[in-house]
Order: C-alpha cells, then sequence, then structure tokens
C-alpha cells in the first residue's frame, strides 16, 4: 500500500524515463519487493528499442544477461506466434542466426524484431509487474528537483504533478534529471590529454568506416561551383576549422531516425514529401553518386514481415552530421525544433532519392518499391517516436570509464555489467579540408574484447546526490560511452540500477555506500554477467 502525503505518492523507486533502460529498472524493482514509478516523457514506452533500433547491436551475446537477454526472449517468445508474422512466412523468414540458445540451453532470444513488436513487450512488462506509468510527464528542470542536502527529495513535472521518493533513477537518454540535480556532467568530447586516450578529441585524418569522402574515386568539392570558393558553399558544410587532432570541443556526434521501411505493397505507404522540403540539401548526394557511390542500400537491415530497420551509411547519408550540437542541453521547446528540423532532414532525404530526376535511375527505381509501413508507429505518421540519441550529456561521476578500460590498460572496479561492442563514434563534422574539398570527421570503430562497467560509473560524488542512480548517460567520456551506449547495455545497467538502489533502501545508505559484495551477489543471483572468459579455440587437425 503506497502510502500518500500533500506531496502526491511516495515510491521507492521513482525512475524517470520510459526508455528500456527505464523500464528494467522497474521490473526489478518490482521483483525486489519495491513500490516504484515511471515518470515518462514520452508516450511510447522502450526508447529506441521500440523506435527503430530492431536490428540489435549486441557485441558478444554471452555477456547480455538478466532481465536484458529476458527482454530478448520475450521478443523470440512473440515469434513463436503465428499472428506476428503478418506479413511473411516464419519459414521464409528463416532464422537469419537470429534465434540463438541462450546460455541455459533451454531459454531463447531473437536479437532482430519489428518496432512494434517490441513496444508491444515492454507493455506487457508494466502490466505483468503492475507497474504505474505516467506518460507525457516532463521534469521541470529549473525548479523541478527538490533536495533535502545531498538527497533528493521530490520531483514536480511541467503538468505540477509531484512525485516523492526514497531513490531516483535518471533513465533518460538526455540525463536531464541528473542536471537538475546539481550532478556534474560533461558534453562533447574531451581532449585526448584528459583521460590519456587515442580515440578521443578531434579525429582529423582518421577514416574507419566507409561514411567519410575518402573511399570515392574522385575527390568532392565542397563549393556551389565545384572549384571555386567564391560561388558559396554547399548546405550542411561547416565553413569552421574541425580543430587540432586530440583537442576537445562541444560537438557530439550525429543523430538519426533508425527508420522503418517496407517493400510489401499491401503495407507500403511512398515516402511522404515533408513540409519544408529543399531539393538543394542534398546537392553533396548527387555529387556522390555521380563520383560511382552505390551503397545507398547497405543498411537496410532486414526484420521480420518484409521489414527493415535501416540506418546511416556513407558520406551524405541519414546521420544528420552538425545539426545537433545544443540538443543535449537544449530547452524543450530548442529540442522540438531540432527534432523537427532532422526528421524533415531524413525524409527529405528519402524523398528526393526516389523523385529527383538527378538520382541514377536504377537507385531510384529501387527506392520507389519501399516505403513507410502502414502498420508502424501509427500516431505519427508512421515515423519513429525516438530519435537516436547517440550521446548527449554525460555523468562526471564517482568514476569514469574511458578507453582504457574498454581495452584493458587499466582495471575496472566493482564490475555490475559489461559492454562488448566496438567503441563506435559516429561522425561529429563535415568540414572543408585545407586542399579545398568535403570530408567528414569523428567515425570511429576499434574492435575490443568484452569489458566490465565499473558500479562507480553508475553514480554521481556523494557531495552532489546520494540517492541518485544513472543508468544511460553514465560516467565516461566521450569514446567509451561509444561502446557503452547500446540498447542491451543500458537494460543492463537498468536493472542495477534498480538493484543497488533497493539495497541502499534496504540498509538505509547512501546510493555511493552500497557494498558492493552485497550488490554483485544480487545481480549474479539475477543472471548478470559480471565477468567473461572466452572459450578456447578448437584444436586444429584431426577428424
Amino acid at each position: 500500500m503506497l502510502a500518500l502525503s500533500a506531496r502526491g505518492a511516495e515510491y521507492d523507486l521513482v525512475i524517470y524515463g520510459g526508455t528500456s533502460a527505464g523500464v528494467i529498472a522497474a521490473v526489478q524493482a518490482r521483483k525486489l519487493g519495491k513500490s516504484v514509478v515511471v515518470v515518462s516523457p514520452d508516450k511510447h514506452l522502450g526508447g529506441l528499442s521500440a523506435g527503430g533500433l530492431g536490428f540489435t547491436d549486441t557485441g558478444n551475446k554471452a555477456v547480455i544477461g538478466g532481465l536484458s537477454r529476458d527482454f530478448y526472449h520475450r521478443v523470440w517468445q512473440e515469434y513463436q506466434k503465428p499472428a506476428t508474422w503478418r506479413w511473411q512466412e516464419k519459414s521464409a523468414y528463416g532464422n537469419k542466426g537470429q534465434g540463438t540458445p541462450a546460455m541455459d540451453g533451454e531459454n531463447r532470444t531473437m536479437w532482430i524484431f519489428e518496432p512494434g513488436v517490441a513496444e508491444r513487450v515492454f507493455e506487457n512488462y508494466v502490466k505483468e509487474f503492475d507497474i504505474p506509468v505516467h506518460r507525457d510527464e516532463w521534469l521541470d528542470r529549473a525548479q523541478g528537483v527538490k533536495k533535502s542536502g545531498a538527497r533528493i527529495a521530490t520531483i514536480t513535472t511541467l503538468s505540477g504533478k509531484t512525485y516523492t521518493g526514497k531513490m531516483f533513477v535518471d533513465a533518460t537518454y538526455e540525463g536531464d534529471l541528473m542536471a537538475a540535480a546539481g550532478v556534474d556532467y560533461h558534453v562533447g568530447r574531451e581532449a585526448n590529454s584528459v583521460y590519456g586516450e587515442q580515440w578521443n578529441g578531434v579525429q582529423t585524418g582518421v577514416l574507419h568506416h566507409r561514411h567519410h569522402f575518402g573511399f570515392l574515386k574522385t575527390k568532392i568539392s565542397p563549393y556551389v561551383i565545384p572549384g571555386d570558393p567564391k560561388s558559396g558553399v554547399l548546405p550542411r558544410i561547416s565553413t569552421n576549422s574541425p580543430g587540432d587532432y586530440g583537442a576537445g570541443d562541444k560537438r557530439v556526434q550525429a543523430y538519426c531516425y533508425r527508420y522503418c521501411v517496407t517493400d510489401h505493397p499491401e503495407n507500403r505507404i511512398p515516402f511522404p514529401k515533408p513540409d519544408g522540403y529543399d531539393p538543394k540539401q542534398y546537392e553533396l548526394l548527387v555529387r556522390i553518386y555521380e563520383a560511382g557511390w552505390k551503397e545507398t542500400f547497405d543498411k537496410f537491415d532486414p526484420v521480420p514481415n518484409h521489414k527493415t530497420d535501416s540506418n546511416n551509411h556513407g558520406p551524405f547519408s541519414t546521420d544528420n552530421i552538425g545539426m545537433n550540437y545544443d540538443y543535449p542541453e537544449a530547452t524543450y521547446e530548442r529540442r522540438r525544433e531540432i527534432l523537427a528540423e532532422h526528421r524533415t532532414y531524413q525524409q527529405g532525404w528519402l524523398y528526393f532519392i526516389a523523385n529527383d530526376p538527378r538520382v541514377p535511375k536504377d537507385v531510384q527505381t529501387r527506392m520507389q518499391k519501399w516505403g513507410l509501413p502502414k502498420d508502424e508507429f501509427k500516431v505519427n505518421g508512421h515515423w519513429p517516436h525516438q530519435i537516436y540519441v547517440r550521446e548527449a550529456r554525460r555523468m562526471i561521476g564517482q568514476f569514469v570509464m574511458t578507453e582504457n578500460e574498454l581495452t584493458k590498460k587499466k582495471p575496472t572496479p566493482d564490475p555490475i555489467g559489461m559492454g562488448s561492442y566496438t567503441i563506435d563514434s559516429h561522425n561529429v563534422q563535415r568540414y572543408i579540408t585545407p586542399e579545398g574539398y568535403v570530408q567528414n570527421e569523428g567515425d570511429i570503430g576499434v574492435g575490443i574484447t568484452p569489458y566490465a562497467i565499473a558500479y562507480g560509473a553508475l553514480v554521481p560524488k556523494k557531495s552532489q546526490c546520494d540517492n541518485l542512480v544513472v543508468s544511460i548517460c553514465v560516467s565516461s567520456s566521450h569514446i567509451a560511452f561509444g561502446s557503452i551506449r547500446m540498447e542491451p547495455v543500458f537494460m543492463i545497467l537498468g536493472q542495477t540500477a534498480a538493484t543497488a538502489a533497493a539495497l541502499a533502501i534496504d540498509a538505509a545508505l547512501a546510493v555511493q555506500d552500497v557494498p558492493y559484495p552485497q550488490l554483485r551477489e544480487r545481480l549474479l543471483k539475477d543472471g548478470q554477467v559480471l565477468e567473461y572468459t572466452a572459450k578456447p579455440a578448437p584444436a586444429k587437425g584431426g577428424k
């Protein structure tokens, strides 16, 4: 029975954010017998996992345990139902390597899925565990966090609702609760010198993937009249200096919508012409096609029912490079403007390819066979309701994860979960080289083996806030966050955040003082993976 006060309902745990991390944290709190509420700015649960990212970035699946793995098991269960296969025979889709056995050999998991199926799984979680979810509730970032000393007492939303809790979890992609509570954070790239890193800061000259102009057969001029600086610069190219190699800046890696498309005629809507469409915004794409680029469809990754999870690919694609720098700390109004501009740009990119006569005919004919699915994101014009916030604020907490921990140059204290995805940053800027050509910068990919994440990266400095755990905007450098920022990891960290909060409540402790052996014991009991040893390779030779 929840106690009531003049300040509203009191909960053991108040979770701000209806992301995958927020829902999983709430489930864990209920499993541990705690009262909990999810206060969600969004109307839809699951964040990016239900917002188009269905081709899951997993890394090594063996280190995904606990409720994170349970989510992918529940996705698998949904695809055992004949009704889920509305536009495709299950046998026609095939396993595609996604129905992999869980480590106990009995549970099954599926890592590739449709947005609507993922949202259904998250909604079923809150129904099964009787979790109250207050949707469309936006934190009053200016006056909505009331503290008593270093403790958050209440949070209030713009609608006037107040939530009282013993412990709080920030499960937003932006870190709004963390920031409003007065916790230190960083936005942008640290200089390599700050933490002794190699891949942080400005990375001019480093071209790791194929999302740059360096692999094209001909160099691309940034000017309206090729080769003539006096003619002006094409849209979406910065005229600022990219900065010195290794230096820090306030730039963040580009965002995009992980849009879902279908080539199934019965379920397909032609790409709409967005309001504000301007074909001049895509002049660089024309020049890339003229240079022989043929990779338009390389990241139309297939998910069931003739759909895709489509991602950025190439030098000028769906990543809206350089247009999001102020998003992390922006007002809600300004964020809405940024989101609208991103949507216009990305929908315009699709419309341009499908309709502009300057696009190669074979590419255009193929694009016209794709469209938005009628049965996804119905209340949002069939467009994802969640943009891919690849990074925003990052806490500066009790311990800062850096590339040195991820690459094992330094040990990680008090492991509470693991990551394993490549250290991965998308491009941060598009600039003009000293030679007078266009180039992208900031796209980094560094392979690693599974690594531990420290409990200290989830909690602020004790003097700043002692009853808050952060499950997404964790304490890490820009480049380390490039690996940590994966949805399975956010769910791992959500479970850990709720576990730590519950233990702190039981012992009347600050979250920074939760005994690690006790936390570790509980996490292991609940299926979290805290260490990983690769299986030895089979011996060569023999039969």
